[in-house]
């Protein structure tokens, strides 16, 4: 297909996203139109890809030979997290981390880490043993090995996720978990030190959920969160880059106060990544195709407004394909999400596809701090 004739074909596709409902039309396009999302990212300077779970990647062809046609950066989905690398005090399990990193080597993706201080996901011995006198020494010890073993094969590490919780009510809006309870609002600085200590190269983000709405929700979380990354550039502290976790809902609409907040970020000197972006279709009724096309028109809400800031390092789904789960950063309970993601099961070419595709495919190349 000429540039001419695909620009057409995608124009014609968003022209009848607009139109709903999707009666008649499940928009399943031919797979061979369709350019690699990374071919188009990596042309504009940005980097696209998923969250993997290592155990599809070993079994399933289809899967892996999607992430590496459509992927040029990759993430653990659990692997990295306290409970599965670091199960017991004196015992550490790389085997499944190994695999994306092996995998990704193989096929020239970068590889994020995500993450050394998170509230959850931690092993019942980390409560039980650590205490205020050795809490520095035990987390520590644990991003220091972690690093320094993905020293050169992980490009970027989310060092702490989901620090901000105002409903905790402790000074700067800080959660309330047990890195805090035990260290204090230091235990942040300790751990980017750390980090940056066992691998100077990597970007160290800080990465959290709730930002992108320009409800009050969304611009208190946002004024917390810049707040605290002022205060760790003014320390000293190496933080790099934020991560937007960009858990949407369908039918959500976006405005300037999140580009406000994307060049304030961008204005601190740190990358800005959308880590783990899904559209959360749960509470949509309707057929099949009405529920893709509420989910498409949400991307591209999102993924035009975020890229015209022009800030954007990184996009990362948070999964490859759609599967029945629940969505979001805080659900654990709920109506499962139906077609969350950019590609539909087994990698159908769905609406959301040819959106993330032609956003890509207009997007300038960012223009502030690049990772």
């Amino acid at each position: 297909m000429n540039p001419t004739s695909r620009r057409r074909f995608i124009t014609g596709t968003l022209r009848a996203l607009a139109c709903a409902p999707f009666a008649g039309s499940r928009l399943s396009f031919a797979s061979e139109t369709f350019v690699p999302l990374r071919q188009l990212a990596a042309a504009k300077g940005i980097q696209f890809g998923f969250a993997l779970d290592p155990a599809k990647l070993s079994s399933d062809a289809t899967y892996r030979d999607l992430v590496a046609r459509q992927a040029d950066i990759v993430v653990p989905e659990n692997v990295l997290k306290w409970q599965t690398v670091h199960p017991e005090p004196e015992r550490y399990d790389f085997a499944p981390a190994d695999i994306i990193a092996t995998f990704a080597q193989q096929h020239g993706q970068h590889m994020r880490g995500h993450t050394f201080c998170w509230h959850r996901s931690l092993p019942d011995w980390v409560p039980r043993t650590v205490t205020r006198d050795n809490a520095e020494a035990v987390l520590t010890a644990h991003i220091t090995t972690v690093a320094s073993r993905y020293r050169g094969r992980i490009s970027s590490w989310d060092v702490v996720n989901e620090a901000i919780a105002p409903e905790d009510r402790q000074p700067g809006g800080l959660r309330n978990f047990l890195w805090y309870q035990m260290l204090g609002p230091h235990y942040l600085d300790i751990a980017f030190h750390a980090a940056h200590k066992a691998d100077p190269d990597a970007v160290l983000c800080y990465n959290d959920y709730g930002l992108e709405g320009d409800s009050h929700y969304g611009e208190s979380r946002r004024a917390l969160v810049l707040a605290m990354l002022r205060g760790l550039k003014q320390r000293g502290v190496p933080v790099h880059g934020l991560g937007i976790q960009s858990h949407l809902h369908a039918g959500d609409t976006f405005g300037p106060g999140l580009s406000r907040f994307i060049q304030a970020i961008r204005d601190l000197g740190l990358s800005v990544y959308v880590t783990e972006l899904d559209v959360d279709d749960s509470r949509l009724s309707g057929s099949t195709a009405e529920r893709d096309g509420t989910v498409a028109e949400t991307y591209k809400r999102y993924l035009d407004l975020i890229l015209s800031t022009r800030s954007v390092s990184a996009i990362l789904t948070w999964g490859v394909w759609d599967r029945p789960h629940l969505a979001g950063a805080t659900n654990t309970s709920g109506p499962l999400a139906q077609r969350p993601l950019a590609f539909g099961p087994e990698g159908e070419i769905k609406p959301a596809s040819w959106v993330v595709e032609h956003c890509l495919e207009r997007a300038m190349p960012p223009a502030g701090p690049k990772a």
